[in-house]
């Protein structure tokens, strides 16, 4: 029997939490290269994906079927605080891999997010119009566009609260929680005017392996099932935890951390996958699911 010879991917910006997902999911069914600037993995090569030059000639030696571009500053303070910075990592890097998929005629895959609306709607599905509040979402707005209108074959995937990969690499606020937890504290202080979608990195991870298999091109919504808020995802952890009676959860306005977190965020980030059930491609599970699962893969000695 003849062996089916692997397609290849190229990944750039592979080193956080939604990198650290998409090489194990697809790792064992495509020949991976995984680059970032920072190698904290072993299955990481060096690129700085703002150096065009580079970018070109890396992806080009590689010769991959696929271009997925997911690196990104996700922090929306030091976008804000670095704006030029900002912008040359989470757009004009986007537009340096729109041509070079353009050149090789591959597909690419970018990664977007629900922070490029305002939070006017209770929710927002796939053809809402965007209107970001700050550079962080501008800046991820602006690589849409370019994809869009510059890409015949491309994925654009927005995101919601993002977890995933554990301790060391999950930098959001599912971490944020755990590490005050681990640090002892009786007492979380846990906004209730912030309202979102979980985004569990191995189910995004593998739904988007769903779309390429099926060749499904186009812009998705793509976030857990089960919209919540931040004060709702806390009180699931302590119960995932057994913690419910031995943390208190204080509920406070964002004004309470306003001086870490500076930045404008909006009300309400709430996605719904409405192209992706439509399609029949939605696999994403429920947040709550998908929570429990990830602190029993990723932090089951860490407190």
């Amino acid at each position: 029997m003849i062996k089916m010879k692997k397609k290849k991917i190229y990944i750039a910006g592979c080193g956080g939490m939604l990198g650290d997902a998409f090489y194990n999911v697809f790792s064992n069914s495509y020949e991976l290269k995984c680059t970032d600037i920072d190698l904290n993995e072993p299955w990481l090569n060096y690129l700085d994906f703002r150096d065009y030059e580079t970018y070109f000639s890396d992806v080009s030696e590689f010769g991959p079927d696929y271009l997925f571009h997911l690196g990104a500053f996700t922090n929306l303070e030091y976008c804000e605080a670095n704006q030029d910075e900002a912008y040359a990592t989470n757009t004009l890097s986007v537009e340096n891999a729109a041509h070079i998929a353009n050149i090789l005629n591959i597909p690419i895959l970018y990664i977007s997010t629900a922070g490029i609306f305002d939070g006017t709607q209770d929710t927002y599905d796939d053809w809402d119009l965007p209107n970001p509040l700050g550079c962080y979402g501008r800046s991820k707005y602006a690589g849409e566009l370019f994809i869009q209108q510059n890409c015949q074959r491309h994925l654009i995937l927005r995101a919601g609260w993002m977890m995933g990969a554990g301790p060391n690499k999950d930098k959001k606020f599912i971490q944020k929680i755990m590490k005050q937890l681990k640090d002892g504290s009786k007492d979380l202080y846990i906004v209730d005017d912030k309202l979102g979608t979980p985004t569990y990195t191995y189910d995004f991870a593998a739904n988007v392996k769903l779309l390429i298999d099926k060749e499904f091109w186009g812009l998705y919504n793509m976030v857990c099932r089960g919209i919540t808020g931040r004060a709702e995802v806390t009180k699931e952890l302590l119960n995932i935890l057994d913690l419910k009676n031995e943390v208190n959860i204080n509920l406070v306005g964002s004004d309470y951390w306003k001086k870490e977190y500076f930045s404008e965020r909006p009300m309400s980030e709430r996605l719904i996958n409405k192209k992706l059930d439509i399609h029949g491609l939605n696999i994403m599970r429920d947040w709550k699911i998908c929570l429990k699962e990830y602190i029993g893969d990723f932090y089951h000695n860490y407190l």
